[in-house]
């Protein structure tokens, strides 16, 4: 398959772009799709890639537009005039292979989008489109997108999510009029995934109730499932999680699919330098370390442990805690008793050999570094955050 991509080098472009060429060059084993060549056209290419692209592609993504241009008039320019120009050489060169519309959710020209010059220019490239497909037999797509968000959206542009993330993550200030406000968005995976599926006839149609996508097997209009909706006041709380984890190590719930979870990556996605590496702070002695990595509301913790040559810890027993030991580097045996018991589990393990050993509820327990001269690395995942106010935690000898 040949594929040619208008507005490559913009938010939608560069990412559909990067997943075209991983298919392309085999290291994407999900989808069945061969690409043969991609042409990628931006304002900074020549004319000629626009018009090889049109002679020999058998799928155009349309991706170019204009979104806040100094003149209004440009919108129709950039929206419609392009748009016009696409189509017209594709007709030149005889080419009736199907076309996508990357539109906006504004072209419905209702309730806060009325009267919008982009809107307006928006729905013309969508009819322009529509009487192509009419006139040509070719299959024609038209996604109208609500709020895109995700990695490589530019900030101080036309996301609010890619400026909430850009800001937050400087340190800068963020302005919210109305926390209220509530936002319909698509994470920009799911959009790619959406447009993969296309080129093997798999796209979503649809029908719109008012600026509402309705699911329509015969629908004139296509949609992403998947969309979203968040108010401006959660999309800043969840930032605010996300900036102070360095400092709190609680991770927030992220089940899959959700918004949180997509969130988060295109937080970190906008992270400068500086803080892409942070000290992760905990308590040593003469017997080595245990350091805190990540807590969670819900699932516990996750910690390391250091013990020096020849120390053994623990000696304590939990009632609902447990845990999971696992030796990364070095040598050791793991001991435990039911304190009603006098009969002891005994593990030998080693970091050649990766392995998870569970401390159990109502069993003593302790880890000792049989080397004499390495240290012992131990990760450490117990199922709930360790609280001060209730431990427990009982000391208790593993031999009687």
């Amino acid at each position: 398959m040949r594929i040619l991509v208008t507005g490559a080098d913009g938010f939608v472009g560069k990412n559909l772009c990067a997943s075209l060429q991983a298919i392309q060059d085999g290291y994407d084993h999900v989808h069945p799709i061969r690409i043969e060549k991609i042409w990628r056209y931006d304002r900074n290419s020549s004319r000629e890639v626009l018009i090889e692209g049109c002679r020999n592609a058998d799928f155009v993504f349309h991706l170019a537009g204009v979104n806040r241009p100094k003149d209004p008039a440009e919108f129709q320019k950039g929206n419609f005039g392009f748009s016009s120009e696409l189509l017209d050489l594709l007709k030149q060169e005889h080419n009736t292979c199907p076309v996508m519309l990357s539109s906006s959710i504004q072209a419905s020209l209702i309730g806060r989008y009325a009267g919008s010059e982009y809107g307006k220019s928006k729905l013309a490239g969508e009819n322009l489109f529509f009487d192509y497909g009419a006139e040509t037999g070719a299959k024609v797509l038209v996604y109208r997108f609500p709020n895109l968000f995700g990695k490589w959206c530019r900030p101080n542009y036309n996301s609010v999510i890619a400026t909430f993330c850009y800001n937050i993550a400087h340190s800068l200030p963020i302005q919210i009029n109305d926390r209220s406000t509530e936002l319909e968005l698509l994470y920009i995976d799911d959009l790619i995934e959406e447009m993969l599926g296309a080129l093997s006839g798999e796209e979503h149609h649809c029908s719109f109730d008012g600026v509402s996508a309705v699911p329509d097997h015969d629908g004139k209009y296509c949609y992403v499932p998947g969309s979203c909706r968040a108010t401006l006041g959660e999309i800043a709380d969840l930032l605010e999680e996300f900036r102070r984890i360095p400092e709190t190590k609680m991770i927030p719930c992220i089940p899959d699919g959700s918004f949180a979870k997509k969130l988060w990556s295109t937080y970190l996605s906008y992270l400068p330098e500086a803080e892409m590496i942070y000290d992760v702070k905990g308590s040593s002695d003469v017997r080595g370390s245990f350091t805190e990595l990540l807590k969670t509301d819900d699932h516990g913790q996750v910690s390391v442990n250091i013990t020096k040559p020849g120390v053994t810890k623990g000696m304590h027993w939990h009632h609902t805690k447990f845990e999971f030991f696992i030796v990364v580097s070095g040598h050791a045996r793991i001991r435990e008793r039911c304190i009603y018991s006098d009969e002891i589990r005994s593990f030998e393990v080693s970091g050649d050999h990766i392995q998870s050993v569970v401390m159990l509820p109502g069993y003593t327990h302790e880890i000792t570094n049989l080397s004499d001269h390495d240290d012992l690395v131990t990760i450490m995942y117990a199922n709930e955050c360790f609280d001060p106010a209730h431990p427990d935690t009982f000391h208790e000898e593993v031999s009687l």
